[in-house]
């Protein structure tokens, strides 16, 4: 999946938390998170010369639309990896959540079919005009 095909599909399912996702889709869409602050961050500081400890208006706009798209997102990683998405909720664990979260997210998709739906992998596989 490519970066547009990512973000157009993080997008489409801004609040949707069903289904899965695949492992670039999160991943380019974590990316585009922290692209889209960084530059949030540096308008804040050149038009507001906010500290380095405070969020501007700008890193607050940010934060505020990508939050509900990037649970999301995340939840359907976990449903990839065949785990409920409340094990999202371990990332409230400080440090330890945070890197049981990355293995998860880092990990590879369970093949076939799961309860949570048809592996995205293999049907971008099966699709017209992929070898």
């Amino acid at each position: 999946m490519s970066f547009t095909e990512s973000l157009k599909s993080v997008f489409s399912q801004y609040v949707g938390f069903s289904g899965r996702a695949r492992r670039s889709e999160y991943w380019w869409f974590a990316l585009f998170a922290i692209l889209l602050n960084v530059v949030a961050r540096i308008l804040d500081s050149v038009l507001f010369d906010t500290s380095t400890a405070s969020t501007g208006i700008f890193g607050i706009i940010v934060g505020l639309a990508l939050f509900l798209p990037g649970l999301a997102v995340a939840v359907r990683r976990l449903h990839d990896t065949d785990r409920t998405g409340w094990w999202v909720l371990i990332g409230l664990v400080p440090l330890v959540g945070a890197i049981v979260l990355l293995v998860f997210m880092v990990s590879d998709s369970k093949p076939g079919a799961n309860r949570f739906g048809a592996s995205p992998k293999e049907q971008a596989v099966g699709a017209p005009g992929f070898a």
